[in-house]
């Protein structure tokens, strides 16, 4: 019978710290900076420890590929998910890692909102957005409301619905416009099925508020359907 020698922590770290000081996602941000690091090195560093026989930089790894490298698919899952999908994580660390990456995608349309940059294309609008809507499980519609230089007013949610759809009411859009005393507006709502083909119901209601909003000389200056990592915009695709 061969007798092995006990395994020790180094073997198979848990702790950032039992890894190799050149391998330390944390000295090696303070070495080179935050954006030396790769997204599992930022993963391992928010979740601290690894699992039985796995390594945090291992378990970030895994739940990368596991998403093929999709943080934004990551983002999409609830506590309950990460923790089944993933076998030792627990929901403080499913909590921790899902509230680092909200701030990641709110820090992007914060950014936005900070350089007071006037929203003049659906790519810029699309990421003013895109974490209000992205990854919601079901459809909720919003309206941006922007003033003669096309900046943002305000952003509001008119309604909320459900997977397939959500219920709009006209009068209330123009009706913030009008208390806004915005001169023009974008439109927003999201597919949660991922489709960013609009459907005919999309499309009459976005005539509808066009021609209530044109009575008050308010011009909708596009109408934006989001998905992950996707967007259909009215005004490019030249249907508004």
């Amino acid at each position: 019978m061969t007798h092995q020698s006990a395994t020790t922590a180094t073997d198979n770290p848990r702790l950032i710290r039992d890894l190799d000081p050149e391998l330390r996602p944390r000295e090696k941000a303070l070495r080179h900076g935050i954006d030396s690091l790769s997204n599992a090195e930022l993963m391992a560093i928010i979740f601290a420890t690894g699992l039985r026989g796995k390594s945090v930089i291992e378990l970030s790894e895994d739940i990368l590929h596991d998403n093929r490298d999709h943080l934004s698919r990551v983002v999409r899952m609830t506590p309950k998910e990460l923790c089944s999908r993933y076998k030792g994580i627990g929901q403080a660390k499913a909590l921790t890692l899902l509230a680092a990456l909200k701030l990641g995608e709110r820090s992007v349309a914060d950014a936005l909102r900070d350089s007071d940059e006037a929203i003049t294309s659906a790519a810029t609008a699309y990421r003013y957005m895109a974490h209000r809507l992205a990854n919601l499980p079901h459809e909720e519609f919003w309206v941006m409301y922007l003033n003669r230089a096309a900046r943002v007013i305000c952003e509001r949610r008119i309604s909320q619905g459900g997977l397939a759809g959500t219920v709009v009411d006209v009068r209330i859009v123009v009706k913030g416009a009008l208390e806004e005393q915005a001169s023009s507006m974008i439109l927003f709502h999201n597919h949660p099925s991922g489709n960013v083909k609009p459907s005919p119901q999309d499309e009459a209601l976005t005539r509808k508020i066009r021609d209530a909003a044109a009575l008050f000389d308010i011009r909708v200056n596009d109408h934006i359907i989001v998905t992950p990592g996707k967007y259909y915009s009215f005004h490019d695709e030249g249907v508004i």
